[in-house]
């Protein structure tokens, strides 16, 4: 499966180690537990993106990575599991409680589940300490230019 992230240039480099997520946590991890966050399509990591960015100051340093992740090593996330008000951006302790134990458990190199952007979408948990995470392929960086019209 291909995969999108996009990040400022600065940190290419460390894209897929998951140390952002493992500073700060997420919606789907806790500080401390190494995650990378990625997308099913580059529109969508864009829309992730631009939830943390004003679109007018948006860096222009911004590149994207894509990266093929093995699809026997990724399992999915059964929506059932998440019911209720898992979108509420004020109530993410039970997602990042499933993310943790997913990261721990290291049952797979990928988890997807979906947006809360656009639940309708998949994001794609990497886990970088999985013993597998060597068999993800990721391109060189590349320029990231955001559409003129986006900006206000």
């Amino acid at each position: 499966m291909r995969v999108w992230r996009l990040t400022r240039r600065p940190h290419a480099r460390t894209a897929f180690s998951g140390e952002g997520a493992r500073q700060f946590g997420g919606r789907w991890n806790s500080p401390g537990v190494a995650v990378v966050y990625t997308s099913e399509h580059l529109s969508l990591a864009l829309v992730e993106y631009l939830v943390g960015v004003d679109p007018d100051t948006m860096p222009d340093d911004v590149v994207y990575i894509e990266a093929d992740c093995p699809d026997e090593a990724i399992e999915s996330l059964d929506p059932a599991s998440i019911a209720g008000d898992w979108r509420n951006p004020s109530r993410p302790h039970r997602l990042q409680e499933a993310g943790d134990a997913w990261a721990r458990k290291r049952s797979s190199l990928a988890l997807q589940v979906p947006s809360a952007v656009v639940p309708q979408e998949l994001n794609v948990l990497i886990n970088p300490e999985h013993p597998a995470m060597d068999r993800v392929r990721m391109a060189d960086p590349a320029p990231f230019s955001l559409d003129p019209r986006l900006r206000r």
